[in-house]
């Protein structure tokens, strides 16, 4: 039966129960992790829990998490009658685990290599996972932690140590959904059978096809094929089993379709355009590495949503604030001002904005950009909770460096009529813990594709300039 991961099964060599040690850090991180190892028993050491009082004070994500766990643990406790001898987490979990909690009820005294000293919190752990590896011989006792030196420290003194792999949604991120595939040069020979093709309400034109590859693609994904004389792109907008419905796309690539003055460069960026400019999709998750026109394409579109269609009442943007280098302190000023040197992104993708809006004059020019820069609100991830938005056209930028729970936390905050956009790039990680598998970003895209009002697109060619994408493939 699985363990704690999702990519990483593993089966026990006997009929034991493998027996895990959690470091605080685990619970943290998740803390619904306690019913994450199915049969398997759960160890938590007296200091995991000490380090979970000392962390609970605040409002950071850490140490609500902290709380919960306190609070779940309280819950279990409260109801069990022999602590001793385990506690069942079949009720308390649902039926999710059916192995039992252990919590540490007695001191236990194991000498550490001298290097080691005792009064540390880690090592202390590292006793513990020393002393019921020699209790409990019979089955295998594996500390779970998301710390590497915690891990390396462990595997020196000959223990078992794994990271926690339940919250990553892949093991590797090429296996993450693109958005888009390539048909095969014989696709239409293969599926022209019985096909069905008329024109949309849109003048697009749409193809009924039947064939193997039908049941493989994924309602939103893209579809192109490069060979003849013009490519063919379009998007699957109806799949049921071997059926779907192939509708051609707008092409932003002409002049005639820019969008806030911005054509698409490539193809990618003309798939991100349909997603963001169709009124039928809620949710649009755009990947990929620095320049490839993420931040911008999101600006363009929701600019002509506000200003020109009025589909939308404003454009908001978030972003997380994980500095790359040291922080430099508080900011003054109020929520938007604070957020401003965050936003550097956004200063720089208006200012290429604004130089498409016309020759008007320098000061024709400038009360555009201030037209402009008044629909667009700034606002802290740290106030969103309990929020609602009515009509916007809401940017996550730098998606990457959020947890799943708070990619929950903003999206839930979309009311009647709002659409949702996430960027990032999961390749540049700033959050501690959180890796390319388990970015909340990540999860989103996995969790939502296939969705009929969500779409996704990875971009694969930088635009920025000669020099940053030569920098991104070689640095």
């Amino acid at each position: 039966m699985p363990t704690s991961s999702k990519a990483k099964k593993t089966r026990t060599t006997s009929h034991h129960p493998k027996l895990f040690v959690l470091d605080t850090n685990v619970l943290m991180h998740d803390p619904t992790s306690i019913f994450r190892f199915e049969e398997n028993d759960i160890f938590i050491p007296i200091m995991t829990l000490e380090e979970l009082d000392n962390s609970k004070k605040g409002m950071s994500e850490i140490a609500r998490n902290a709380r919960q766990v306190s609070r779940m643990l309280d819950e279990i406790v409260s109801v069990a009658d022999d602590i001793a001898s385990g506690i069942k987490l079949g009720a308390a979990s649902h039926g999710l685990a059916s192995g039992r909690l252990f919590l540490q009820t007695e001191a236990i005294n194991i000498e550490l290599p001298a290097g080691l000293p005792t009064a540390r919190s880690d090592n202390q752990i590292l006793s513990v996972l020393m002393s019921l590896a020699q209790r409990e011989s019979e089955r295998a006792v594996i500390l779970v932690t998301k710390d590497i030196n915690m891990r390396i420290k462990a595997r020196a003194l000959g223990l078992a140590a794994q990271d926690y792999f339940n919250d990553k949604v892949l093991e590797d991120s090429e296996l993450l959904y693109t958005g888009s595939c390539e048909l095969p040069a014989d696709f239409w020979e293969t599926h022209s059978s019985g096909m069905e093709s008329w024109k949309t309400e849109t003048h697009n034109t749409a193809y009924r096809i039947t064939g193997p590859m039908a049941n493989r693609l994924l309602l939103n994904e893209f579809v192109y094929q490069n060979g003849g004389a013009l490519p063919f792109e379009a998007w699957v907008r109806e799949q049921v089993g071997r059926t779907v419905v192939l509708e051609t796309l707008v092409d932003f690539r002409h002049n005639k379709n820019s969008v806030w003055g911005i054509t698409a460069r490539n193809r990618e960026q003309n798939f991100a355009l349909n997603l963001l400019m169709n009124p039928e999709i809620d949710l649009v998750t755009l990947l990929g590495q620095a320049g490839t026109g993420k931040t911008l394409l999101a600006l363009a579109a929701g600019l002509t949503q506000v200003l020109e269609t009025r589909r939308y009442s404003e454009i908001i943007m978030t972003r997380v604030t994980v500095p790359v280098g040291e922080d430099i302190g508080f900011l003054p000023g109020s929520e938007e001002e604070k957020m401003t040197p965050w936003m550097g992104a956004l200063e720089d993708n208006l200012e290429v904005l604004n130089g498409t809006v016309g020759e008007a004059g320098q000061w024709g020019r400038a009360a555009a950009a201030d037209l402009v820069r008044n629909r667009i609100k700034i606002k802290s991830l740290n106030f969103m909770r309990g929020r609602t938005f009515i009509q916007k056209f809401l940017i996550i930028d730098e998606a990457q460096n959020l947890t799943p729970k708070q990619m929950k936390t903003l999206i839930t905050r979309a009311g009647p009529g709002t659409k949702v956009v996430c960027l990032g790039n999961i390749a540049q990680i700033d959050t501690p813990y959180l890796t390319e598998g388990s970015s909340g970003l990540s999860f989103v895209v996995d969790h939502f594709k296939g969705w009929a009002h969500s779409g996704h697109i990875t971009l694969q060619r930088g635009e920025r300039s000669r020099l940053a994408d030569y920098a991104a493939e070689v640095l």
